[in-house]
């Protein structure tokens, strides 16, 4: 069974989620590519994919929603999962004791659900590492109101044991078929 892993990543805590769930499905002997959205090619030719992207103020990046919309009609066609990388910090949840991982799905889910079917989402707490900023994140990052990272947090954050989880239930499901 061939698995198309694609991502999109800003600063790369993303595409590290990405290849570390396409390396569990290779030990789990299914033939997996890791690629960009932006150099993944066409879904067709994979019997499943899984599909990732960063968050940002509560959207996936265009790259990763423009490869889902514009591929629509052949992921639906296939089992399909998709995950997004964004909280930052320790703290699980919200001022309203809310799970973060929760409230922080991507509004273009919603429209996912409708036109690719997908068997599940998952957000994953992402990583931050200030010296890689570009510089209208650095400007934020740099605000007074982020002193000692109270609203970006600087680290890696990623919950390894949960993407390891995840991508053995995939793989699982995967070799069910």
């Amino acid at each position: 069974m061939r698995v198309l892993v694609a991502f999109a990543s800003r600063y790369g805590a993303t595409k590290g989620i990405a290849e570390h769930i396409g390396a569990m499905l290779r030990q789990q002997g299914l033939e997996t590519t890791v690629e960009s959205t932006d150099l993944a090619g066409d879904p067709a030719s994979y019997d499943a994919a899984v599909i990732g992207s960063s968050i940002y103020m509560l959207h996936w990046m265009k790259q990763a929603a423009n490869f889902v919309r514009d591929n629509s009609k052949a992921l639906a066609d296939r089992p399909v999962w998709l995950f997004s990388s964004g909280p930052l910090g320790t703290k699980t949840e919200n001022d309203q004791g809310r799970d973060l991982c929760e409230v922080t799905e991507p509004k273009e889910i919603a429209e996912f659900k409708e036109t690719v079917a997908h068997r599940e989402h998952r957000v994953f707490f992402g990583g931050l590492d200030a010296a890689k900023l570009g510089f209208w994140h650095k400007l934020l990052y740099n605000l007074p109101a982020n002193r000692d990272g109270a609203l970006f947090p600087q680290g890696d954050f990623r919950n390894w044991a949960a993407i390891d989880a995840w991508a053995g239930s995939i793989a699982r499901a995967l070799k069910a078929q």
